[in-house]
């Protein structure tokens, strides 16, 4: 048969820059008035009560928003409430047989189902469990654990007995661990004897034990048993058996504790740029309130529906949009432990057909894979089911959206482009699915309620198409309250650059570069450290990246900066080709030139490194770091945390023998 078709299609896609909403989903969908953005603003902040309403709460709030003391705003003032009642005990009576968490363990065919009955079961035996260990309303209970069920039995658990948890993922470095724990003054940690990666058992209580080892104070820990036969465990002196802790609570019933809005749910440590580990602390009723809408308005999350995000719980996406946002809504959240290609490059697209998945929230880097290992993949299975695609972690280039567009969501399923962090608490930046066109590469317009703007260096708005820095101007509800006993760095790391504290002008400032369209579409540029400062001239690594990725055969690119005599700063653009690209001087130049088609002959590539891999952290970051050491000919950083580190030597060599 031929592919002519199929090659009209793409020529077609590649040509359209904005994509309307399917009629079909519309149809459906959660959110579908265009006048809600002014509804927003003429009704701030009490518009933000729709989000709150979508909780139960033990005592309604006074107040929506109190800001007598900026920029420690408090949000549903006098309200009460606790987060695991509202993810749980509140669908008992209409879902409790209905499925709360679909676990899909890496080994083929390892898979666990818990109902919201069941789920409402075990959290209630391990906090009883807890408490019995003497964590007590307060307390920081921190978890070490990877993508197993009982990481969110343990969240839902503390958030019951009003213990504030704090999620270390599970690839970061035994000092890692270490620090969070000291700096949490946490004496509990839950934890496991190991886990799966590509078929292999990997021990993960030696690294939690080599952890605690650096903390100073006494710890109890909780060790589940995840690998059962492939590991024995003998527990030493302040070590339990989460097995037997449950089964000893067994039938137990904890009333769930009720918190004031403003107590702290949990910390997530984040970097800092003083190289010190920040803990964001978030909170219950604000926080919550905003996951679950942002759920229900961005992600178009129903109770019947199968959704999937395939983060890791150990970054605040997995907080919001695995736990907390779905489970609030009472939906059924598919956890997966594995990696998207073992057994096979077909791996989560046999999920999203076993499990009849309707929406997929993923990363961009994952996309970009997809797209390197070939359409074949997911045309193997029946992804009929899906009814919405999200993207999440970093900007997305055009390419790799009509990608994800066409062959994933066969053009049927609007694609949510998210901005947002860890401190955010949830999304910021992106289309309502059912209300705003879509343009590739651009995450889209502020949220109804978020007062985003692109200013200069003075803080003046620039104009359309101009690269500048994204500020927000007003409160939201699931924004971070300070960090963990460091007031001041909370002001010092995100409201001193542009506020004005003489005049209550608050302004936080993310640290990202952006531009915004004539449309008020904002496009992220990525950090604003991401930036490549040539002959005088700014450049945003995230819109090289972009050009050299437009390129046909070109499945991932990371782009730094090294020194160069005349420049100040020359672009080093390092390039992972598709399968079955040619890597030669010819494709060379074509990057290079659609770089400067794209951008300006200012972006020049200096040189093009064509490697099989990039070096990238456990959690898939790209350590752009290690890339500029080797641009400027330095003696390499620590290469300890990444998950390859044999590529950064193989990079090197290549780049000396240009």
């Amino acid at each position: 048969m031929s592919d002519q078709p199929d090659v009209e299609l793409e020529a077609r896609l590649a040509e359209q820059e904005e994509f309307e909403p399917p009629a079909s989903f519309v149809e459906q969908a959660n959110v579908t008035d265009e006048d809600i953005y002014e509804e927003f603003e003429e009704n701030w902040p009490d518009a933000w009560e729709r989000a709150a309403e979508l909780l139960d709460w033990d005592s309604e709030w006074d107040d929506v928003l109190n800001d007598d003391d900026e920029p420690f705003y408090e949000w549903f003032v006098g309200g009460e409430l606790n987060a695991s009642e509202n993810c749980l005990d509140r669908h008992l009576a209409d879902r409790g047989d209905e499925v709360a968490i679909e676990w899909v363990g890496e080994p083929v065919d390892e898979t666990r189902t818990y109902t919201y009955n069941e789920l409402h079961r075990e959290v209630n035996e391990f906090a009883a469990a807890l408490r019995e260990q003497g964590v007590e309303e307060e307390d920081v209970v921190t978890m070490y654990m990877p993508m197993i069920p009982e990481l969110p039995v343990a969240m839902l658990a503390c958030a019951r007995i009003g213990a504030p948890h704090s999620v270390v993922f599970a690839g970061f470095s035994a000092d890692a661990l270490a620090e969070r724990m000291e700096s949490a003054d946490s004496e509990t940690l839950v934890t496991c004897d190991g886990y799966y990666r590509r078929g292999e058992p990997l021990d993960h209580l030696e690294k939690a034990r080599d952890g605690l080892g650096n903390v100073g104070h006494d710890v109890t820990t909780v060790i589940v048993d995840r690998l059962g036969d492939e590991r024995t465990v003998d527990h030493r002196e302040s070590e339990l058996d989460y097995d037997s802790l449950v089964d000893e609570q067994q039938g137990a019933d904890v009333d769930p504790v009720v918190r004031d809005a403003e107590d702290m749910l949990f910390l997530m440590y984040t970097s800092g740029t003083t190289g010190k580990p920040k803990g964001v602390k978030h909170t219950t009723g604000g926080y919550l309130s905003y996951a679950a809408w942002t759920s229900h308005a961005v992600l178009d999350v129903k109770p019947d529906d199968t959704y999937w995000c395939s983060a890791d719980i150990g970054w605040i996406t997995g907080h919001s949009y695995i736990v907390y946002g779905p489970l609030a809504l009472g939906t059924t959240s598919v956890m997966y432990e594995g990696t998207p290609d073992y057994p096979d490059k077909d791996r989560l697209w046999e999920i999203v057909d076993d499990y009849d998945v309707n929406q997929l929230y993923t990363a961009p880097t994952a996309i970009r894979a997809f797209m390197k290992w070939g359409k074949q993949y997911p045309e193997q299975h029946d992804l009929s089911s899906l009814r919405l695609l999200g993207t999440v972690g970093e900007p997305i280039n055009p390419r790799a959206w009509k990608w994800y567009y066409k062959h994933i969501g066969d053009e049927e399923c609007p694609v949510v482009d998210t901005w947002w962090q860890t401190e955010t608490g949830g999304m910021m930046i992106t289309t309502l699915p059912a209300v705003s066109n879509m343009k590739p590469g651009s995450a889209g317009p502020p949220l109804p309620g978020i007062d985003a703007n692109i200013v200069d260096t003075d803080g003046e708005q620039v104009g359309a198409g101009r690269a500048g820095y994204l500020t927000v101007n007003n409160p939201w509800p699931g924004m971070l309250r300070t960090l963990y006993k460091n007031d001041e760095r909370f002001i010092n790391e995100y409201w001193d650059e542009y506020s004005d504290p003489e005049a209550d002008e608050w302004v936080y400032f993310p640290e990202d570069g952006a531009k915004v369209d004539e449309d008020g579409y904002v496009t992220v540029l990525g950090r604003v450290d991401d930036v490549i400062n040539v002959s005088g001239h700014r450049l945003g690594t995230m819109e090289i990246e972009s050009a050299i990725v437009g390129v046909p055969g070109v499945a991932e690119a990371a782009v730094v900066g090294g020194d160069h005599e005349m420049k100040g700063e020359a672009v080093y653009a390092y390039v992972i080709t598709e399968d079955g690209q040619e890597e030669n001087d010819a494709f060379r130049d074509e990057i290079i030139e659609a770089v400067e088609d794209a951008i300006g002959p200012i972006a020049r590539p200096e040189q093009v490194i064509f490697t099989h891999e990039l070096p990238k952290t456990r959690s898939g970051k790209i350590m752009r770091r290690l890339l500029e050491d080797i641009a400027n000919g330095d003696e390499l950083g620590n290469t300890s945390t990444l998950r390859n580190p044999d590529v950064v030597h193989e990079i090197e060599a290549k780049v000396r023998g240009d």
